[in-house]
């Protein structure tokens, strides 16, 4: 190899081609090192020429020559990482400019001894592996090995060859000399590529490593679709495509869609031993690049588990590639490669320019040093020392959230049964497997058709014969037809049928049908549909989301000022984990992806949310429950319910002592204003007559008659609905269908909110009194007496129950969470908090009984704990858990606590009803507020801090105290009589002494300048204020919704069209009260032990199901990672209490909830409903 000498060879090749990193400066290049640098470079100059003056021989520098298109070879990364390796004594860089390499011959390339060389757009690789072969210099990333990662085939093959866990995957190439490899079918929900099964969300990669148009396919159950990414454009990575169907032309890899929780890490290794890992927004969850305030796309450092640092060596031996970037999806506890980008650096990160420069300067040193006779010996150095972070201060750090939520406002649920006997409904029952177990459930388009054309058949002949042999009611069959046609496109979450197989057909079950049962096996056909949520539930949820916000400790630097931020923060930056759970009702599934949309402050569409943040698939019943199987104990409770409520007189004592045993207040109002049920179910069957004939004018009236009612009902639908709660309520022989109550309250309560403007009379009365029946039904039906509660709640919730207490146990670190990286996060306060977040989203039937365990269960004695007393005496005065209903535990940490000590960990409760009603005004009940103050810890309020303190924090700088309240003092609060007073009950220590304050006394009236609109009352705020117990810490969030929200937001998805279909009437939602703050984990632990195991006797069946998610532990659970068996908790413990203290002010805003009282003095307080927001404010 010839001997280019350091700055000799400059002079003697072309020096008008080379930018050698010397002391001096290039032709093209600024000087780049400092002024030691420069100095030390001067003085080895002045050493060189007293050398040559010698005639001694100069000594050997090792050229690093940069082979690579002028954008990569110049670009900031590449240019910091030169500078520091030219700090090396004996390391010069020289860098090939882009015309040589395009346009010279090899044997002209400037010489050297080290080549960093790697193929981007327009690289000629084949003159680079001709040059390599010429000169053979020392390479850092293999040529040869770079034509395979332009194909993603090979990439796939290397990874499987290397015993490396990749997605599961297949190739279809479309070349006409292999016809063999081209084999695609597609279905509704799924493709065949040669013989594998893909279902739906499956990713289509296109297999040119170059081409970065990779789609992900949706299933209809979510909405179907496909989110198209692509390479960044500006602030999108990836736009959302109502198109379903692959790509026709050119070859892709298919391949098994990965549930990461919306997250990908990307890996960069120098060398087999060094890899550097970040975390970014997933571009497939909403398509928006979250950006800095410089533009560059914002990611953050993560630590790799020991199998993910052993992958990352793997992948750069194996491809020979030693400066090397690969893309991590961690999912299912696993982590998989997903693709291989070949050389690539990171972007601003200084340590890793440091590391980078360090680790391939010693590379270079330890292989060519000796050749070239240079004294060298590699340094060794404290690597990594493990950073330990602590928490300072008495503060309790927040360690886990768990949320159980019910479904945001839905359209009525609505079902038909009919007997059926055709022989083509039973040649579908035995094409989808019906016979197995002797039932069958019919959600995917593609079978929903089925029997929509079979209906359509059988009315057809009918048409034809009257007389035929077709024994289906004709209306009946009609209703089918009519559903089934409704939306005029099947998504699978809005309609369902269900056949079950009857072997000696239906017994007659109610005086309607005239003649009497048929000979002969039949099947029974129930067709489900309504009960989607609405676009009002969608904003309900979306903006309970954003207001959840504010249960997060944090909101310094970028989110100063502005409340909720610090869950963001925390998510960001990956000390967050969470995992959203939902059963499987579409209903339920899109409240779960619009409360992540508003808790994460994402965009767009969500059926991508849905799709990566939404765990729903096998729960095996944890939050789904089987209504047609209730339970002995249910049709007991039922029955009685029935008895009772069928007795023509005035309810009796003996009748409140039977129907109301618990004394609850919510009950015995019911009963006070029913008083003869008969009578009042009288009044509520002539009510529904009058409103059915007021439809049918509206109807006959050409003006009316095709009037759009919300969310696109027509009033021909809306007089089904009625006239099938008319026909079903009454029986012929005068009796009532007591079970036809919640259904009627159902459809009264969506008519009061969203089509009062049709202006039907009386509906208001028929609102309150089916409410008031269903007041005493709906509650009553999970059990009349303590017992049966019990019982009931047991049958629904034990798996439930099972996964809150391994939350609570479980948040000791685990492997499997995305953990921010200690030595990289510059800006991050306390990069080893760790939050975990599980929410479980649910139906009523859930809330209800797990409501239930809590009060029935014996967590607390009600005689000798005062704050579970109030808490008891406000649950039972609570009527109706409405949609959004709220049951919240959070889990504390005192850091200073010894950690075997029963105060080392404190539990809180907190609970919200949900939604407000239309009429719930007048008769609230009051709870105690958000975290009051209990009665022996207000001696103790001496030094509320917060969590972090904030003023070590650097680039997280806290806000001066002048500028809080400047903040909190809005032309919005100075428009109310109380403004100046809110904020000093905010802000001074003064005044959070525990008294007890009810806010807005004097301003029940609405100032002039305030419009009431649904939208924005409720941002009102998440927790209740009903009492000031200790200073405010929680944020205002109606300020922070009037600086964030100038326009409502509302989702794209939702059409403008007929006016945001009502969005003026999204009630607001009550705030959570506390119920307790001051349980141990230990209490909580027992309790939920007790509770699970006292019905593991009763409930055999439910503990099979468990076993099989708690015991196979190489399952997991659902899709989520695997757990650890808990940690024992001791039993020397003592009851913890809240730090109650009042705000500390030196430390800025606030970090944590967990120190402080009710939260923003906004809230609205329920006796003062007039004070609504609008966003436009």
């Amino acid at each position: 190899m010839s001997e280019p000498g350091g700055e000799g060879w400059c002079q003697s090749g072309n020096p008008t081609s080379v930018f050698a990193y010397e002391g001096h400066q290039g032709p093209e290049e600024g000087g780049m090192k400092n002024e030691g640098e420069m100095r030390k470079g001067e003085e080895e100059g002045q050493g060189k020429e007293e050398d040559e003056d010698y005639d001694s021989p100069p000594e050997r520098q090792i050229v690093v020559g940069i082979c690579s298109m002028m954008k990569k070879s110049k670009s900031k990364p590449m240019t910091q990482i030169m500078e520091r390796l030219c700090k090396f004594e004996y390391i010069t860089v020289v860098i090939f400019p882009e015309e040589v390499i395009l346009n010279e011959p090899v044997d002209k390339w400037p010489l050297c001894d080290c080549l960093v060389s790697f193929h981007s757009k327009g690289f000629p690789l084949d003159k680079a592996v001709e040059y390599a072969n010429l000169r053979n210099p020392l390479l850092i990333n293999d040529l040869n090995m770079q034509y395979y990662i332009q194909d993603r085939r090979e990439v796939y093959r290397i990874l499987q060859e290397e015993g490396i866990d990749l997605p599961r995957y297949a190739v279809l190439t479309r070349d006409p000399d292999r016809p063999e490899e081209c084999n695609l079918v597609e279905g509704e929900d799924h493709v065949e590529v040669n013989g594998e099964v893909f279902p739906k969300p499956f990713v289509e990669k296109p297999v040119c490593a170059e081409d970065h148009n990779v789609y992900i396919y949706y299933p209809t159950s979510a909405g179907g679709g496909s989110q198209r990414l692509f390479r960044k454009i500006g602030s999108r990575s990836s736009v959302y495509s109502p198109e379903s169907c692959v790509r026709k032309t050119g070859s892709y890899i298919y391949e098994e869609f990965m549930p990461t929780d919306g997250t990908d890490v990307k890996v960069y290794t120098v060398g087999p031993d060094y890899a550097h890992a970040e975390a970014r927004k997933s571009p497939a969850l909403d398509g928006k690049v979250e950006r800095d305030s410089e533009g560059k796309e914002i990611r953050y450092p993560v630590m790799l588990t020991a199998m993910e640092k052993l992958v990352a060596r793997k992948v750069c031996l194996a491809f020979k590639q030693t400066v090397c970037g690969f893309d991590l999806l961690r999912a299912n506890g696993h982590s998989f490669v997903c693709d291989v980008n070949g050389f690539s650096f990171v972007k601003n990160s200084m340590k890793y320019y440091d590391d980078c420069a360090k680790v391939l300067g010693n590379m270079v040193m330890r292989e060519l040093a000796p050749q070239f006779h240079i004294p060298w010996s590699i340094p060794m150095e404290a690597e990594d020392i493990p950073i330990v972070p602590t928490t300072s201060g008495t503060m309790m750090e927040l360690r886990c959230v768990i949320a159980i939520i019910r479904h945001g406002d839905r359209t009525p649920k609505q079902k038909m049964k009919m007997e059926v006997r055709h022989p083509l409904f039973f040649e579908l029952f035995e094409k989808y497997g019906g016979y197995k177990s002797g039932k069958l459930k019919l959600k995917k388009p593609k079978q929903l058709q089925e029997v929509l054309d079979i209906a359509r058949l059988l009315l057809a002949e009918l048409g034809q014969h009257t007389d035929c042999e077709i024994e289906e009611k004709k209306g009946k069959l009609e209703q089918l037809k009519t559903v089934l046609e409704m939306y005029g496109h099947f998504s699978g979450i809005n309609r369902k049928v269900q056949l079950t197989y009857l072997p000696n057909g239906q017994p007659k079950a109610s005086s309607e049908e005239e003649e009497g049962p048929k000979e002969g096996p039949s099947l029974l056909l129930v067709l489900k549909w309504g009960g989607e949520l609405t676009p009002a539930g969608r904003v309900q949820a979306e903006e309970l989301g954003r207001a959840f916000r504010c249960m997060y400790p944090g909101g310094q630097g970028d989110y100063a000022g502005f409340p909720g931020c610090g869950l963001l923060r925390l998510h960001s930056t990956y000390r967050h984990d969470l995992k959203i759970y939902a059963s499987d009702e579409g209903r339920v599934q899109m409240t779960a992806a619009a409360f992540a949309k508003g808790l994460l402050a994402l965009e767009g569409e969500l059926t991508p949310i849905l799709v990566q943040m939404v765990k729903s698939a096998n729960m095996n019943g944890m939050l789904d429950s089987d209504s047609e199987s209730l339970t002995d104990c249910q049709q007991r409770v039922k029955a009685r319910l029935h008895e009772i409520m069928q007795k023509d007189q005035d309810f009796t004592e003996a009748d409140y002592q039977k129907l109301a045993p618990t004394g609850s207040p919510s009950l015995v109002n019911s009963m006070k204003i029913i008083g003869n049920p008969v009578r009042t179910c009288d009044q509520v069957y002539a009510l529904i007559q009058r409103l059915t004939s007021q439809i049918r004018k509206r109807l006959e009236d050409p003006k009316s008659a095709d009037l759009q009612l919300y969310h696109s009902e027509t009033l021909e639908l809306m007089l089904q609905r009625w006239s099938k709660l008319e026909r079903d309520f009454r029986n012929k022989s005068g009796r009532y269908d007591i079970s036809k109550i919640p259904d009627i309250y159902d459809c009264v309560k969506y008519d009061t909110q969203h089509n009062a403007t049709l202006g039907l009379e009386d509906t208001l009365e028929l609102f309150r009194l089916s409410r008031a029946l269903a007041d005493i039904v709906i509650p009553q039906e999970y059990g009349i007496n303590k017992p049966e509660k019990m019982d009931i709640a047991q049958a629904y919730c034990l798996p439930l129950m099972k996964k809150i207490q391994l939350d609570l146990q479980r948040t000791h670190e685990d492997e499997a969470v995305n953990k921010l990286h200690p030595l990289y996060s510059r800006g991050v306060m306390s990069p080893g908090r760790h939050v975990r977040t599980r929410l479980y989203f649910t139906s009523e039937s859930h809330v209800h009984s797990l409501l239930s365990i809590f009060r029935y269960g014996g967590l607390l004695d009600e005689v000798k704990d005062q704050q579970w007393k109030q808490a008891m005496d406000y649950l039972s005065a609570v009527s109706e858990l409405n949609y959004m209903t709220q049951i919240v535990i959070m889990l504390y940490e005192d850091n200073n606590k010894d950690p075997g000590s029963e105060e080392r960990f404190h539990v809180e409760l907190h609970f919200s009803p949900g939604v407000k009603s239309c009429e719930d005004e007048e008769n609230v009940p009051l709870g105690f507020g958000f975290r009051p103050a209990s009665a022996e810890n207000q001696e103790k309020q001496t030094n509320q801090g917060s969590l972090e303190d904030l003023s070590q924090d650097e680039p997280d700088r806290a806000l001066p105290l002048s500028e809080l309240i400047s903040i909190r003092r809005s032309p919005m609060i100075r428009n109310r009589k109380t403004g100046s007073m809110e904020v000093l009950s905010e802000t001074s220590p003064s005044s959070s002494k525990g008294a007890s304050y009810r806010l807005f006394p004097s301003c029940s009236r609405q100032s002039p300048e305030i419009k009431p609109t649904g939208l924005g009352s409720l941002c009102s705020g998440l927790f209740s204020a009903s009492v000031l117990g200790v200073s405010s810490s929680a944020p205002n969030l109606r300020d922070y919704v009037r600086t964030h929200h100038r326009k409502p937001p509302l989702s794209p998805g939702l059409p403008f069209g007929d006016g945001f279909e009502g969005c003026s009437m999204v009630p607001s939602i009550y705030p959570l009260e506390t119920l307790h703050n001051s349980l141990s984990l230990k209490q909580v632990d027992e309790f939920l032990n007790a509770v699970c195991e006292d019905s593991s006797d009763a409930h055999a069946k439910t503990m099979k199901a468990l076993s099989v998610l708690f015991d196979t532990s190489s399952q997991g659970y659902g899709q989520a990672h695997t757990y650890p068996p808990p940690k024992a908790l001791s039993s020397s413990e003592t009851p913890v209490r809240p730090p109650t203290h009042p705000l500390c002010l030196s430390s800025g805003p606030p970090s944590t909830v967990s120190s402080a009282g009710p939260s923003s003095p906004t809230s609205v307080n329920p006796s003062n409903p007039a004070i609504n927001f609008s966003f436009s404010e």
